[in-house]
């Protein structure tokens, strides 16, 4: 009996010993690739990071596909064609490269293990109360880079000229100056420079993609807005799988406008409320808004007449877009607002009139709170168009007053999405024209002393129908108003 005890214990035992070395052998030949706790964490965290919404009028940004230089695409979408290596090539490293656009003039970049040290950047802090920096300069908000205030990590030995990324002769090349006095983005790739690996001291880590800014005029719709446009080309242009974070490398105070960038962005923050130096695992550089086809529109010619998205679909055309659509979506979207035209249910014979008002408001440290009348006595003209609208009886007129510079970004996208008509002195507001539906009218009165076409060639790229009552003055007769207004009602049904 105890003998067959111990060889049944002996056969337990070579059994166990028999699996622990195939076990052994699978997992030398087999090894687990099991995720670094780096690689972990970066995935949690992406999973933080906002999705894109659904948008109907989106198409592909990747595969590059090159556009015709003088395209509808070039201009406001991937045209960023020309993939040049300013550093680093993959690997373990850090890398830094960029898009150009031929067409805009400008790049796209993007790099990997960046180190950014908010102390080498001399600017004010920004995020401030506007209240408590009155009279603060201009200059005093713009970013100036000190030599090294951003570096990646790499071989320092492969890099001349003082361990710069890139040299003078790429910054021409790809990042020219284009007429631009204060060059941000150059003067912060200027400033970069190489360290060895390890050498990247960090008081925190970013492992998801972040997009840096510099904001100009940053509380005029009209400039925020080519921001706005640029930033979300960017991401797109670099093919991130979600909405990145978004730092804004300047020292403005706080405006309104930053409401829009957090709702588009996963979130946004001051570059100087860091404390201390933080690197990133992907960072993004933005190009500048003068350097956006909306901008270029306003002083050079080309062709490019909006379209919907089905249309380019079937029958892509060089000369048509829909990529102003598409972003219009992503701005309702953010705000939670529908991106489907067919979502308003309302009754075809009720319709919104959209009056974009021009109001006093103090915009930035050095603004008096006045702004400069295009149209001198638009009460008399809103007070006007409402008593007519109350008196018309074939349709319900809804006569909105759009005083925006009082009204929530959210409350300001919903009033020009619902409206049938947009009806405004020239101004920044009529900006929104850009989340309006495909069937809006838009009826703009333009003074003498501003005949400028920023709203009508983004009538002319969205494909909404456009008029225009030019005045000798500022001065409109509501009448001439009124009976512009009337045909418009008139072909709508009413």
């Amino acid at each position: 009996m105890s003998r067959r005890r111990f060889l049944l214990i002996r056969a337990v035992l070579f059994f166990f010993v028999l699996n622990s070395v195939s076990l052994a052998l699978y997992i030398f030949v087999h090894p687990r690739h099991t995720p670094s706790s780096e690689t972990l964490t970066q995935k949690l965290r992406l999973s933080t990071l906002k999705p894109w919404p659904y948008l109907p009028s989106f198409l592909p940004w990747i595969p590059n596909t090159n556009p015709p230089l003088r395209s509808c695409e070039a201009y406001f979408g991937n045209g960023f064609s020309h993939k040049v290596n300013g550093f680093g090539e993959g690997g373990n490293g850090g890398w830094f490269r960029c898009f150009y656009s031929a067409t805009l003039k400008s790049s796209v970049c993007e790099g990997s293990r960046v180190r950014m040290d908010p102390r080498k950047i001399m600017m004010s802090k920004g995020g401030e109360r506007l209240e408590l920096v009155m009279g603060r300069r201009e200059e005093e908000e713009l970013p100036s880079f000190e030599d090294g205030a951003f570096e990646i990590e790499g071989d320092r030995r492969k890099r001349s000229q003082g361990g710069r990324v890139v040299d003078d002769e790429f910054l021409d090349r790809y990042v020219p100056r284009n007429g631009i006095a204060f060059h941000a983005m150059r003067g912060l790739m200027k400033s970069m420079r190489v360290v060895g690996p390890g050498e990247l001291q960090c008081s925190q880590w970013i492992e998801e993609p972040t997009i840096l800014v510099t904001r100009f005029e940053y509380a005029n719709l009209f400039h925020t807005v080519t921001d706005w446009y640029n930033a979300y080309v960017s991401a797109r242009v670099t093919n991130l799988p979600k909405r990145p974070h978004l730092i804004y490398v300047d020292g403005h105070c706080k405006a309104p406008l930053e409401e829009a960038w957090e709702a588009l962005f996963t979130n946004a923050r001051y570059a100087k409320n860091f404390s201390a130096a933080v690197c990133f695992r992907h960072v993004i550089l933005s190009p500048l808004g003068y350097e956006n086809a909306m901008f270029k529109g306003l002083s050079e010619s080309f062709s490019c007449q909006g379209t919907p998205v089905n249309n380019l679909r079937e029958n892509p055309d060089n000369q048509k877009t829909s990529r102003l659509s598409e972003f219009g979506e992503m701005l309702r979207a953010a705000f939670e607002l529908p991106t489907d035209e067919n979502s308003i249910t309302k009754p075809s014979t009720a319709h919104n009139i959209l009056f974009v008002r021009r109001e006093d408001y103090l915009a930035h440290p050095r603004h008096t709170g006045k702004v400069e009348s295009r149209l001198t006595n638009e009460p008399e003209v809103f007070d006007s168009i409402q008593n007519w609208a109350a008196n018309q009886t074939k349709c319900r007129l809804n006569v909105i007053n759009g005083l925006f510079a009082h009204m929530k970004m959210k409350d300001q996208l919903r009033a020009i999405y619902e409206a049938s008509v947009v009806i405004g002195a020239h101004g920044a507001g009529l900006t929104h024209l850009i989340s309006a539906r495909s069937k809006t009218i838009v009826l703009e009165i333009i003074s003498s002393l501003y005949k400028r076409p920023h709203f009508s060639l983004i009538s002319h790229w969205k494909d909404l129908e456009y008029h225009a009552i030019y005045l000798d003055g500022s001065y409109a007769r509501p009448k001439v108003v009124i009976d512009e207004l009337g045909g418009i009602v008139r072909s709508l049904g009413c």
